[in-house]
């Protein structure tokens, strides 16, 4: 992994000293004794010193922290599909991305019960200038993604990711978690960037698109919570772009919507792995579409199709989708209490005399119905 070294994770003996250097820094403080409540200092050193690779430190550390942050903020966490991947195999997981952080941490939390093999999690390396989020993402198996490159630097960038991925799935028999686009769907509408599948393909040499987006085996996942704690963060940026306005972060935008993500209320949680994309799908693309292009653009919509028609639906998104329209289609769906129960969250972070702001609110709820409900052929 040598070639690798701006973007990798920490290897095993990396580990013990990174959590030696950093494990009296305070936030890394607040999360062993938000993790450990019922431990003293002594007992939760000790739990550290016993984490001599990143196995240790997820199954002992951030698996127990994951578990806490839905005791405390959940409904509790569902999964399916699982039980039809093998466990001594890795996978591409190519995923929607609604939270930060904790959609690699409830993917991994489900493989970690499920005896299967857990994943190395792309980030963008924007999301931990702060020192002690960059060590947790390293200790995490997080693999950074350059963002603000020249387009120069881009390709190389592209290039060197690409190797790095190939180099995880095919030689370190370590899944890889990537999200279908770049950044967090805001709206709720998701879609796959035809650029990831042609970053992944960059390391393909001299196979074919199909041979080898079937060797590394992708699997579309989709991640659904019942409610999104930081669909007001998303608020501005989903406006400055129905206003065609330019959307600028605030300084601590981001870590301000991982604290919220984590702690903020969330219902329930659903993560479904659908089925690998068979060497038989893909090969049917290529000898129906010429060039890579089209290959590329055809393999981004079927893996649409399926996170959108996996997606779980939640009372959530039939009433956003009813109050959008109106009318009461998909009453059967949800309660009279639950629907009274989102119009009060709706009226608590929503300004009601603007009629655009309402409307971006409910399509964030609402677009997950929209998409598995659109007929075959008008499907993303």
């Amino acid at each position: 992994m040598t070639n690798f070294e701006k973007i990798r994770f920490y290897e095993d003996s990396e580990v013990q000293p990174a959590l030696q250097q950093y494990i009296k820094h305070p936030m890394i403080r607040a999360l062993l004794v938000f993790t450990f409540p019922d431990k003293s200092s002594e007992e939760i050193e000790k739990i550290i010193s016993e984490c001599h690779s990143i196995k240790d430190f997820q199954s002992k550390v951030i698996y127990q922290s994951i578990r806490k942050v839905l005791e405390k903020s959940s409904e509790g966490l569902t999964y399916s599909g699982f039980e039809d991947l093998k466990k001594d195999q890795s996978y591409m997981f190519i995923s929607n991305h609604r939270d930060i952080l904790l959609d690699t941490g409830l993917l991994n939390c489900a493989l970690y019960e499920q005896d299967l093999i857990m994943t190395a999690s792309a980030i963008g390396d924007n999301l931990v200038q702060k020192p002690f989020l960059l060590l947790l993402s390293k200790l995490n198996r997080n693999f950074l993604v350059q963002r603000g490159l020249g387009p120069r630097e881009m390709l190389k960038s592209s290039h060197e990711l690409s190797e790095y991925i190939k180099n995880l799935l095919l030689e370190e028999n370590r899944s890889v978690w990537m999200a279908q686009r770049e950044g967090r769907t805001k709206d709720g509408n998701d879609l796959t960037q035809q650029g990831v599948l042609k970053m992944l393909a960059m390391a393909k040499g001299e196979k074919s698109i199909a041979e080898y987006f079937s060797e590394i085996k992708i699997v579309p996942v989709d991640i659904s919570y019942e409610f999104d704690p930081t669909d007001v963060l998303k608020m501005p940026e989903i406006m400055a772009k129905r206003m065609e306005e330019t959307y600028v972060k605030t300084a601590n935008e981001d870590f301000n919507s991982i604290m919220k993500g984590a702690l903020g209320n969330k219902g329930r949680i659903h993560i479904s792995a659908g089925e690998v994309l068979s060497r038989e799908l893909l090969t049917a693309i290529e000898e129906k579409e010429s060039s890579v292009n089209d290959q590329l653009k055809a393999i981004a919509d079927l893996i649409d199709r399926k996170i959108q028609g996996n997606y779980k639906l939640w009372p959530s998104n039939y009433i956003a989708c009813d109050l959008l329209n109106t009318n009461d289609e998909h009453s059967s769906h949800y309660t009279l209490k639950q629907k009274r129960q989102f119009e009060r969250r709706l009226t608590r972070r929503i300004d009601f005399k603007n009629s655009l702001e309402v409307n971006s609110y409910l399509l964030m709820y609402a677009n997950p119905v929209i998409n598995q409900e659109a007929p075959d052929e008008s499907k993303v």
